[in-house]
């Protein structure tokens, strides 16, 4: 089994680089992540954390990092209903209102927890492989 974890936050690119494999750019946008996963997931992949996790609205960071798992299994109906689900959560708050341009300072907030969601995250991955 293999993970991936799919992100535009350098932060979590930088801390992760060198634990497991990564996709990575700071080019890419939040719609961008959650579209990458839904690819992933269609090839066979599992979700291991939730595309809409934490309590910041799609709309208002434009950091988002997702862990998915290549299984011994066909397409996971479970994370494909997920995450076409956050796809459109997304999409709809996208719609409404833009990501405003933030101040490097709140940019780095964001940064800061989305990598405090999944650090926490790939904790208890590891730590459920030691069981």
């Amino acid at each position: 089994m293999k993970n991936i974890l799919i992100t535009n936050n350098p932060k979590v690119f930088e801390e992760n680089k060198d634990k497991m494999e990564i996709i990575y750019s700071n080019e890419y946008s939040y719609l961008d992540i959650l579209y990458m996963t839904r690819d992933k997931i269609h090839n066979g992949y599992r979700l291991l954390t939730h595309p809409l996790s934490g309590s910041i609205k799609p709309n208002e960071t434009p950091y988002k990092s997702t862990i998915v798992i290549k299984e011994e299994q066909n397409l996971d109906l479970n994370s494909l209903d997920v995450i076409e689900k956050s796809i459109e959560t997304a999409s709809k708050f996208l719609k409404t209102k833009k990501t405003p341009k933030w101040t490097n300072k709140i940019l780095e907030d964001f940064q800061v927890i989305d990598f405090s969601l999944i650090e926490s995250a790939i904790e208890s991955i590891y730590q459920f492989k030691k069981c």
